[in-house]
């Protein structure tokens, strides 16, 4: 299998957002970025030496990726699945989450961030002698110009932390937040933006530098990215904190080919490979490491809701009827996934099953298209060019043309399929169904930031999907309103009323989660795990 995020230029709403993105530097599909950060890397990869203060480890990691690099990197707007894993080595958040556990964890902050009685003001305080890579001191003015500037709305970030009032720095090491309102889950969802340094952040063609040539504080630093050729990085040797590199340099290949991921991991190429086909598990088992984990990583259907005859929510809801998932996942994901019956994934700690859920039932199917009057339905059907989303494709046309609906295919890349308007597939006037697969769970596993990706926002409810402003808006004022309540029951109450909602609604909406497979060799790999996300991640490994 392979997986390829929805995510790629999601998440970036308006026309402003767009001018913001093609000035600086967002990839399209024909693109290709190289980061030119080779000077700021060691003189050499072959030792940075147990006096290193980022690294008690030799060697080179290689590992094979399932996507290619799609978005820059500047973490205010990355949305590639590459981008945001190469983020998560090169950067550091004031706290950040566990990419295995999801649990998080202090890493620039020095400790737990700490609440006025009120709970409208956060106080937060650096760890000693935290540095970039280029060597500069981090400091409280560039944490607070990071959140500053992620607050801008042409940024991916922003829609992340919209509780946030104004930040400043106190002192050289001190930050203050001040909120609009109480928000519960501050602690952990400051994760989502990462510090970058003012100084290379200024202006838009500082940033649009930063983007192929990021410095961050994290265990290592970026060497080279190229769209066509992968990644490399060397330890960030004045990396101070919990999760100090353990090999002096990596290499991430990156391919959509799932046999050649496979073929890396046999021949020793790479030590991990992300996105293990289905397929080829019981191959691997027994030779190499392989383990499945459920994800939140979702195959959807998306629908254009301002176009008839997708502007009755009954036509969305048969098209989902019509899918006998359970068929599909034991033939396009061999057993590696599971039925959607609520938004979340089973796996996730707010999981509550939604009132629609859609069983196959192709009675109900045609009973709900000849209520909305719709026959005789042709349509062109979008898709990513994944290889779950592709695989999957063709069974859900054939599980359509049963109800009398006939669909024809038009498979592209990612950033062909979400380029903005007017050469995106889905900004056309004729785009009318979309299916692909999306992940936002890189960015955090609470409800509210799920439900905000898809949910919340301009890009994908008014850019794509076209929701009418009064789903909308009540989306979002459950989900304010969620946000305020410290009260967990009342919280999840109100999370709930949003699942059934958009279950019901169906704009865009799950068919199946995924289970993520990933392989390792384990004699060549210590201290590595698989993720329940898209990515590899390698904070703490080092080879044998």
């Amino acid at each position: 299998m392979t997986r390829k995020l929805a995510l790629d230029p999601a998440g970036l709403t308006g026309t402003t957002r767009r001018t913001f993105l093609r000035y600086t530097g967002t990839l399209s599909a024909a693109a290709a970025i190289t980061a030119a950060v080779s000077a700021c890397g060691p003189d050499s990869g072959t030792s940075n030496g147990a006096g290193g203060a980022g690294t008690s480890g030799s060697g080179e990691i290689d590992a094979t990726l399932a996507f290619t690099l799609s978005s820059g990197l500047d973490p205010v707007n990355a949305s590639s699945a590459v981008a945001t894993a190469a983020n998560q080595h090169v950067f550091e958040g004031l706290v950040d989450l566990d990419p295995i556990t999801r649990a998080p964890y202090l890493a620039l902050a020095k400790s737990q961030p700490t609440a006025s009685a009120d709970g409208t003001t956060w106080t937060v305080t650096l760890r000693d002698g935290a540095t970039f890579s280029d060597g500069s001191p981090v400091t409280a003015t560039d944490v607070a110009w990071s959140f500053t500037r992620a607050q801008d709305a042409t940024t991916l970030m922003s829609q992340f932390i919209t509780f946030i009032s104004s930040v400043k720095a106190k002192d050289a090491t001190t930050v203050e937040f001040t909120l609009k309102q109480p928000f519960t889950l501050f602690p952990s969802r400051i994760s989502v933006i990462k510090i970058v340094p003012k100084a290379k952040t200024l202006n838009a063609a500082a940033s649009k530098t930063f983007d192929t040539a990021p410095v961050g504080s994290g265990p290592w630093k970026l060497l080279t990215a190229d769209a066509n050729n992968g990644l490399t990085f060397a330890a960030n040797t004045g990396y101070n904190g919990s999760r100090k590199a353990r090999a002096t340099r990596m290499t991430w290949h990156t391919t959509t080919q799932a046999a050649t991921r496979v073929a890396d991991l046999q021949s020793g190429r790479s030590q991990a490979i992300e996105a293990v086909p289905y397929i080829n598990v019981k191959q691997l088992q027994g030779k190499k490491d392989v383990e499945a984990k459920q994800a939140f990583n979702q195959i959807f259907l998306m629908f254009n809701c301002s176009a008839k005859p997708f502007d009755d929510k009954r036509v969305r809801q048969a098209l989902h009827y019509a899918v006998d998932t359970d068929s599909l996942i034991r033939t396009a994901f061999q057993g590696f996934a599971s039925a959607a019956d609520s938004y979340l994934d089973p796996a996730n700690a707010d999981y509550q099953k939604a009132s629609t859920v859609y069983s196959y039932d192709k009675a109900k199917a045609k009973a709900l298209l000849a209520a909305a009057g719709v026959s005789g339905l042709s349509i062109e059907l979008v898709t990513t060019d994944a290889a779950a989303v592709t695989d999957t494709a063709p069974l859900i046309i054939d599980a359509w043309k049963q109800i009398g609906v006939r669909a024809t295919l038009n498979t592209a890349p990612s950033s062909s399929v979400y380029a903005p308007a007017p050469d995106g597939l889905v900004s056309k006037p004729t785009f009318r169904a979309l299916l692909a697969s999306g992940d936002p769970s890189v960015f955090g596993t609470d409800t509210d930031l799920l439900l905000r990706w898809f949910y919340f926002g301009e890009t994908w409810p008014q850019d794509r999907y076209h929701w009418d402003a009064a789903s909308q808006k009540k989306v979002a004022g459950l989900l304010d309103q969620a946000s305020k309540e410290s009260d967990k029951s009342a919280q999840k109450a109100l999370w709930k009323q949003v699942l059934d909602f958009v279950a019901e609604e169906a704009p865009l909406y799950p068919v199946l989660h995924t289970k993520i497979v990933t392989g390792w060799d384990k004699k060549k790999l210590t201290g590595f795990e698989a993720a329940p996300t898209t990515g590899l991640y390698f904070l703490g490994a080092s080879r044998s």
